[in-house]
């Protein structure tokens, strides 16, 4: 297949974002309303590519439009040229203003109230007009699919298992661990040594013990040979869950770092409870062969420099 004749010249990058946006959509008709062209010129642009290229693009059927093996590997490709002209776009923006830009990033709630926040508010004193897109989600998988999909720059996240770094690059920044926390008005903040065992039937706000935050819970009080303790607030968030120890009256588990930034909790104290040791590290996800532009790589640079005391740190 000769480039000049048959792709150079012969293939645009208008053709490639109107294929897209019918994988998109999952049909011609949605493709069109969507782009704000009609449908016989998308029609058009589909067999104009099945044809330079040879082989068919997409599957049709009532059901909608769904790309053949040929089709999903024009886009893969063709998704890597998008992204490309993005960050270049955001790089000559850069150089015409290198105060100013976009970054992107995911991260879980916890961390986005915590450890993100403190490096935006780093970032912000320094460069007042960069924007930042946070998009915090819960599940791993979500997090990823941003990630590969380009909706983001980069992942502040726990590091994930080894078939997620067959196609990510991962910088540890530090390793975070759990704890028990209770209000500095708690009775509990003024004792210097607990056993897991009082605080068993003590009331507690926790995630539900079917979560993923609630297995790492139980798995803490099976350690100690205890089951799952008795809940007085159940949730998912947790926002809630710090935000009910100030009452006094009620404890929590938490990553340590929840409670040191973006600045120190002093209505909130970490009680001095042995928790089976569990290595949380804490890193950046990027996707491999994929440059950040010079805004990300901005971020990632004030991100260590937040993460230093907490890398040296002994929880």
């Amino acid at each position: 297949m000769e480039w000049s004749e048959r792709i150079g010249r012969r293939i645009r990058l208008r053709d490639l974002h109107i294929l897209l946006a019918v994988v998109q959509c999952k049909s011609l008709a949605a493709a069109a309303e969507h782009l704000a062209i009609s449908r016989p010129v998308v029609s058009k642009v589909i067999a104009d590519l099945e044809h330079v290229l040879g082989v068919r693009l997409l599957e049709r059927d009532r059901h909608g439009a769904k790309p053949t093996i040929y089709g999903a590997a024009l886009l893969k490709r063709g998704t890597t040229v998008f992204d490309e002209l993005r960050e270049s776009v955001k790089d000559i923006e850069y150089l015409m203003d290198p105060t100013a830009g976009v970054v992107r990033i995911a991260c879980n709630p916890l961390l986005a109230t915590s450890f993100v926040s403190a490096v935006v508010d780093r970032l912000t004193q320094r460069f007042p007009r960069i924007v930042y897109h946070l998009v915090a989600q819960t599940e791993s998988e979500a997090l990823l699919g941003e990630l590969s999909e380009r909706n983001v720059d980069l992942l502040i996240v726990r590091r994930f298992g080894a078939i997620a770094e067959e196609r990510l690059d991962f910088e540890f920044l530090f390793d975070d661990s759990y704890v028990v926390a209770a209000g500095a008005q708690s009775p509990w903040a003024r004792r210097r040594r607990i056993e897991l065992a009082q605080l068993v039937n003590e009331s507690w706000v926790l995630p539900p013990p079917g979560s993923a935050f609630g297995l790492v819970v139980m798995e803490a009080f099976r350690a100690s040979g205890l089951g799952y303790p008795r809940t007085t607030v159940v949730t998912l968030s947790p926002e809630v869950r710090i935000s009910l120890l100030a009452t006094g009256r009620l404890l929590t588990i938490c990553p340590a770092s929840a409670l040191m930034f973006p600045t120190s909790r002093p209505e909130i104290k970490i009680l001095p409870v042995e928790l089976s040791k569990v290595r949380l590290p804490i890193g950046i996800f990027t996707l491999k062969n994929r440059s950040l532009n010079p805004v990300a790589q901005l971020f990632v640079k004030h991100a260590r420099e937040v993460a230093k005391p907490l890398a040296k740190r002994k929880w």
